[in-house]
């Protein structure tokens, strides 16, 4: 029985890698062991190897339950189901969602389930590997909150008129197919909201009052502001949870949640008054 590594181990980087971590790790062995740059013996494999890794890694839902599980969380065999077979594809009308696609239309070679590597491969890269090579592609560009949202958009080809309907949940690099070209989504930064997966990260600033006494503050949601609770005593850099506030997944799983670092904020002046009663909380404490 061949057992697998470590997908931590597979990719080079520690449990608490970050994201963009983890990555720039899979880039760089996609690079290295990719079938259409690499023909030396076992390289398919590698890659093989090192995509299945990213998937499980680079998805927060997989990821927990692989660092609460390990490889069983994805075998079949143990009761936890695995990830499943070709009915993973998102379809609408003529558009493909290119997150999956079925092993067989890769000449034989069988990615163990997984989404096709070649199109997590053109997602980093820009394309130019084999089957789409001689597809026309266009480029996409959507506001954050209409990835959130979900948007329809307009492209002209050939002098015809395409309406694209962007789901909700879509991630930069997304790849829609149509029958006649590729659409690849670029959804643009927010000054606001930062992605990670399904969940969304702000940072929120706060009174130093408003942290010692406690109290609420209005925070921002993608479906708009709403009042939380500050309790009292609060330390700088708390985490505030929020279920179900963060972004849709493709296939109607639910969505995410949203993170809120808070940040006190002390003041960098204080008039004479303000320093006394400072000073007298100063010996109470």
């Amino acid at each position: 029985m061949v057992t697998k590594r470590d997908f931590y181990e597979v990719l080079g980087v520690s449990k608490t890698a970050s994201a963009d971590e983890i990555k720039k790790a899979y880039r760089k062995l996609a690079l290295q062991f990719h079938p259409d740059r690499n023909k030396e013996a076992g390289a398919a494999e590698k890659f093989k190897e090192v995509t299945e890794a990213y998937e499980v890694l680079s998805d927060a839902s997989k990821k927990q339950k692989y660092d609460q599980f390990g490889h069983a969380a994805f075998d079949p065999s143990t009761g936890f189901g695995g990830f499943g077979g070709g009915g993973q594809a998102y379809r609408q009308g003529p558009f493909t969602y290119s997150y999956s696609s079925n092993a067989g239309d890769m000449g034989g070679f069988d990615f163990g389930g997984f989404s096709d590597p070649f199109e997590i491969f053109e997602q980093f890269f820009g394309g130019g590997f084999s089957r789409q090579a001689t597809k026309p592609r266009y480029s996409l560009s959507i506001t954050f909150m209409e990835s959130i949202k979900g948007v329809e958009r307009k492209i002209v080809h050939q002098g015809k008129e395409h309406v694209i309907k962007v789901p909700a949940g879509v991630d930069d690099g997304t790849r829609i197919r149509y029958n006649e070209f590729d659409v690849t989504i670029d959804v643009k930064s927010d000054s606001v909201f930062k992605r990670e997966g399904q969940d969304i990260f702000i940072n929120h600033e706060i009174s130093f009052t408003l942290a010692a006494l406690g109290g609420q503050t209005e925070i921002p949601t993608v479906d708009g502001p709403i009042n939380i609770k500050i309790r009292p005593g609060t330390q700088p850099h708390t985490m505030v949870r929020l279920r179900g506030k963060g972004v849709p997944y493709l296939r109607g799983r639910g969505i995410g949640d949203q993170y809120i670092r808070l940040i006190v904020k002390v003041p960098e002046r204080l008039n004479r008054e303000q320093r006394n009663l400072i000073e007298q909380l100063k010996q109470t404490l």
